[in-house]
């Protein structure tokens, strides 16, 4: 009875030390950062934000920001041309066209591109049944 009780023990501190919780396996496993790049920028620095051209002129604003199943942040979707809301169109641009830059104290977002050649690209559309942005078909 005492070498049962024994080995009971034993295989419930074996099974104890394998079981850990989510916040300790993530840490163990590296996915956890204990600080963050002092140069890292917050999505809502760009999440419903102007873009602007090298001139500062308006040329669109954020509408998404597009990741890979990695996680790996890909694309921006901006809304360009129209007035209030009207004619706009959603285009979708690499997230490294898109430069933070600032002026007088203040940052905003810059892209080397004309409020033309944004609203001649490919327009895309949001389809919520397949919940994925698709190209427009008009």
């Amino acid at each position: 009875m005492k070498m049962f009780a024994s080995a009971t023990a034993i295989a419930l501190l074996l099974t104890s030390a394998a079981i850990t919780t989510p916040a300790v396996a993530a840490q163990e496993s590296g996915q956890l950062m204990t600080s963050v790049p002092g140069d890292a920028l917050p999505v809502s620095e760009y999440y419903k934000e102007d873009v602007y051209d090298a001139h500062d002129s308006k040329i669109g604003d954020i509408r998404d920001v597009l990741l890979e199943k990695s996680g790996q942040v890909v694309a921006v979707i901006l809304g360009v041309g129209g007035f209030l809301g009207i004619g706009e169109k959603d285009v979708a641009v690499p997230f490294n066209a898109i430069r933070v830059t600032e002026k007088d104290g203040k940052r905003y977002l810059v892209m080397d591109t004309t409020k033309e050649a944004l609203q001649s690209a490919r327009g895309y559309t949001y389809d919520r049944n397949k919940g994925a942005w698709v190209p427009a078909t008009k």
